[in-house]
């Protein structure tokens, strides 16, 4: 499990780790913002909540055990059923849930679960959660895209100043002439390239 990153929602603050390349929410810190004292295993006991999470499941994992999911289908809302998140995972071999221990520890849901999770807190807070987990990725996907121009200005860069050299100053220019095209050479370079030169850069 990879370092947690943060949302806040409704002045909520919200872990979100990296589960096999996929975004997992803490719904331990969301329960925080349920009035009352509740616990995760409330929502399990809940029918609709057990069908949904053993749709998402045989949608997304091929090793889901229906057998058991089926008796635990026939229990749900039942006064005297319960189950935790590490008793629905180990008997289902469920991957959406996942309990964890140590310094990120806590119960986290995959987003599309945790976003369901929000509705159970109340339909605000889930819209808040949306929004806040899409505009986390929004300005991720803005820092990707920065660093892949620079990467790619960097690994075309050797590339980009022997072209200058070999194509296009002639031999019979002075060190100073040659300064002032190479330079004016790299800057149209730039600007099909990129849309800017270095120096704006």
């Amino acid at each position: 499990m990879s370092k947690a990153k943060k949302l806040v929602v409704q002045e909520t603050e919200i872990r979100i780790v990296s589960v096999n390349d996929e975004d997992y929410i803490s719904l331990t810190d969301m329960l925080k913002a349920k009035d009352g004292v509740f616990f995760i295993s409330d929502w399990l006991r809940n029918r609709n909540t057990v069908e949904f999470l053993g749709i998402w499941e045989r949608i997304h994992n091929p090793n889901f055990n229906y057998g058991e999911f089926a008796i635990i289908k026939s229990q749900s809302g039942l006064n005297n059923y319960k189950i935790s998140v590490k008793e629905w995972a180990s008997q289902t071999n469920a991957i959406g849930l996942v309990a964890k221990t140590g310094r990120y520890g806590g119960t986290y849901a995959h987003k599309d679960l945790a976003f369901e999770f929000g509705m159970w807190i109340s339909p605000e807070f889930k819209i808040y959660l949306i929004k806040e987990f899409q505009r986390l990725k929004d300005a991720e996907q803005g820092q990707l895209g920065w660093d892949i121009k620079r990467n790619l200005a960097k690994i075309n860069y050797r590339i980009h100043t022997d072209a200058i050299k070999e194509n296009l100053i002639p031999l019979e220019l002075t060190a100073k002439q040659v300064s002032l095209v190479y330079s004016s050479e790299a800057d149209v370079l730039n600007m099909a390239l990129f849309g800017m030169t270095a120096k704006a850069w």
